[in-house]
């Protein structure tokens, strides 16, 4: 495998595409190595035919506002790798959704599929349809219209979409019915679904709960423990609220939650009814945090500011790519913190992640943290494929084997000389053999 060949061509092939080679990139320099030990990779071309996603799907998107004006969006689905399993990956509406988008992020869920050792492809999909102040009868007329097109392209046994940014379980239902409605057939063809007509429990804290017991492996491995950490989570979505839950009954400290306007830092701790009044907040879909700091008058609202300035322990970002760059993680590590969660889909830039691991702060990428989510949609698929509901202990407790197994593979390829534990080359190499093995098993297909 020739490095600075293939990042080369990378970056010939994709330009203008500066997430998806970041996203690339990543992946190439932590399994250059093991992969150069490992000569069938080379030979049957592996580490190539990964790069290229097996089917990038466009399409136009024609809805109509409560003013009665004709819109237009664009939709989106990259079917990334089917190796394994069905594409897997949820769908996102946000104004910056754009095939780079679309494809790093089906990319890094094709990774994350494989380390959940469910059987899984990766996919990714979404629209540039921005959700904020649009009236329920917009949004579930742009569903319709998103759907239509979609569901010429998806399947319970070809591909399977779930919620993600923009996209929750109202959406999931109206994308539902529009499928079920042009389909005649009520199949498991989308996760995230309602609890009365097919969906997971544990599945709207799945993400935020699986990045925490993922930390919970990473505090164990340097002998540490949670109780009495402080923590700051950026967003106040559901993986936020999820991470919140999970951190307060584990004995953590929450301090600081953010959002598009800025972050709160309250000192009292976010728990309680104040977890609760997050997910109320997310509800009015008007996208801020300040409201928080006029009902509770001992908390600070820092407008415009990222929450990776206060003093913490540990950090989880929960909000999107490239969120935490390295001059938040220069003040990070000036404050002591000792642990980066990474929950949202690379949601550190490069620069960030080489000076943490320069540092020796324990760093887990999302590839692997933030894995829980789609690990309880694969419980669902399985759910429902058995036509049968698991109890939350059930769920819970799969959940949990599947975080601790992956974090066991990430300290079995990522342990270097010195001791460190190098999370990103360990989810990288572990997520990348099953994934290549598989290929190489089903010949030249893709």
């Amino acid at each position: 495998m020739d490095l600075k060949k293939l990042i080369a061509d990378l970056e010939e092939k994709n330009p203008a595409q500066p997430l998806y080679i970041q996203a690339a990139k990543e992946v190439l320099e932590t399994i250059v190595d093991f992969v150069n030990e490992n000569p069938k990779y080379d030979k049957y071309a592996i580490v190539e035919r990964i790069l290229e996603p097996e089917r990038i799907l466009q399409f136009k998107v024609t809805w109509v506002d409560d003013s009665g004006k004709i819109q237009v969006n664009r939709g989106y689905r990259v079917q990334h790798n089917m190796a394994i399993g069905p594409y897997k990956g949820g769908i996102r509406f946000h104004k910056n959704v754009n095939q780079d988008t679309m494809k790093f992020l089906a990319f890094e869920q094709t990774f994350k599929n494989s380390l959940t050792t469910l059987p899984m492809g990766g996919g990714k999909g979404g629209s540039d349809f921005d959700p904020t102040g649009k009236s329920e009868g917009e949004v579930m007329r742009f569903c319709q219209s998103f759907m239509t097109e979609l569901q010429k392209h998806i399947g319970p046994e070809t591909d399977v979409p779930a919620g993600d940014i923009g996209v929750g379980a109202r959406e999931v239902g109206f994308m539902f019915g529009q499928y079920k409605r042009i389909r005649g057939e009520h199949v498991g063809v989308l996760t995230g679904k309602g609890l009365n007509w097919g969906g997971s429990l544990i599945r709207p804290e799945a993400t935020g709960f699986g990045s925490i017991y993922f930390l919970q492996g990473m505090l164990k491995a340097k002998n540490d423990t949670i109780a009495g950490k402080r923590v700051a989570l950026s967003g106040f979505g559901n993986v936020a609220w999820g991470a919140a839950l999970k951190l307060e009954e584990l004995g953590a400290k929450v301090v600081c939650i953010s959002g598009p306007d800025g972050y709160i830092l309250d000192e009292d701790g976010i728990a309680g009814e104040k977890i609760v009044y997050m997910t109320e907040l997310l509800a009015t879909r008007n996208n801020v945090l300040a409201p928080y700091a006029t009902k509770y008058p001992n908390a600070k609202f820092f407008a415009g500011k990222k929450p990776w300035e206060a003093k913490v322990d540990i950090a989880v970002p929960c909000a999107i790519q490239n969120e935490l760059n390295k001059e938040d993680a220069e003040k990070l590590v000036a404050n002591g913190c000792q642990y980066v969660v990474e929950t949202s889909n690379m949601g550190c830039t490069a620069d960030a992640i080489t000076f943490l691991q320069s540092k020796k702060i324990s760093f887990a990428p999302g590839k692997a943290a933030n894995a829980g989510g789609v690990a309880t949609s694969g419980l669902e698929m399985s759910q429902n494929s058995m036509k049968l509901s698991w109890t939350c202990e059930e769920v819970d407790e799969k959940l949990k084997g599947i975080m601790n197994n992956i974090h066991d593979n990430c300290v079995k390829y990522g342990t270097e000389k010195d001791g460190y534990i190098n999370y990103v080359k360990g989810a990288n190499i572990a997520g990348f053999i099953k994934v290549a093995d598989a290929m190489i098993d089903q010949g030249v297909a893709y």
